[in-house]
């Protein structure tokens, strides 16, 4: 029996079987935005907003997981949010190192592969150390590749895949770089080994990439809701994958 069948409505089962019908995304990664206004707009503090973050990242695991969806890849944290105040960052990495020992049970349960993008050599030794641990514990389940991006930022992803390339044609010693091709700096990439999102979902209304898998994403569909994301549930995933499945994707073409 599937992870979600037990809960799901009668409408939520129409709805999944439609979805199937019509074949879901590979990979779908999503901005997760509107933590701290979905906090202050009930008078909270953005603490409370974050952790409330958290139950959305849970749900939307297990649809994509009940959806059969292969690749999902979560912004949690950018490079840019170092300059938040320090005792919110200080929090949001608490959180995740909670989290990260929270669902490493569950990961194995549900056959999840986990893994850190981003620079995460930058984060907290005890960061590291759990994220090293759940990756370890996953990488040979052949279930979802759930990608969490840490310290993430998309132009210093396709500058460290540059200076990869530029080291592997040193090595090779190439006589020139005029044969290089987008494939080469694709394999570079913290996402090297997977296809780039078929969908990228952003809520909280705002129509920014704000740095975040800036190569994978050249033909990506977007799809904008105006949900915070501590409300975001398995509902708001399934009519982003419908309205995904009504479009015609072109790649430049006609």
């Amino acid at each position: 029996m599937n992870i979600l069948d037990k809960t799901l409505s009668v409408t939520e089962k129409e709805i999944v079987k439609d979805i199937l019908q019509r074949g879901v995304p590979d990979h779908v990664a999503i901005i997760m935005d509107g933590n701290g206004r979905w906090a202050q707009a009930r008078n909270l503090n953005r603490i409370k907003g974050h952790k409330a973050g958290i139950i959305s990242v849970q749900n939307t695991l297990e649809a994509s997981i009940h959806l059969g969806i292969k690749h999902l890849t979560l912004y949690a944290f950018s490079q840019e949010n170092w300059k938040r105040p320090t005792h919110e960052t200080g929090t949001l990495m608490a959180l995740l190192r909670q989290f990260l020992r929270m669902e490493l049970k569950k990961a194995h349960r549900w056959n999840v592969r986990v893994r850190g993008i981003g620079a995460t050599q930058e984060l907290s030794t005890g960061i590291q150390k759990d994220l090293a641990n759940i990756e370890k514990e996953t990488m040979h389940n052949s279930g979802l590749q759930f990608n969490i991006a840490l310290n993430y930022s998309g132009r210093d992803d396709i500058l460290s895949a540059v200076k990869g390339l530029f080291r592997e044609t040193a090595s090779q010693k190439r006589d020139s770089i005029d044969t290089l091709t987008e494939s080469d700096i694709s394999r570079h990439l913290s996402t090297a080994d997977q296809p780039d999102p078929d969908l990228l979902i952003r809520t909280s209304g705002e129509y920014r990439i704000s740095n975040f898998l800036l190569w994978q994403i050249a033909y990506s569909e977007i799809y904008v809701t105006p949900v915070f994301w501590p409300e975001f549930r398995r509902k708001h995933l399934f009519e982003a994958l419908s309205d995904f499945q009504k479009r015609q994707r072109r790649y430049g073409g006609i």
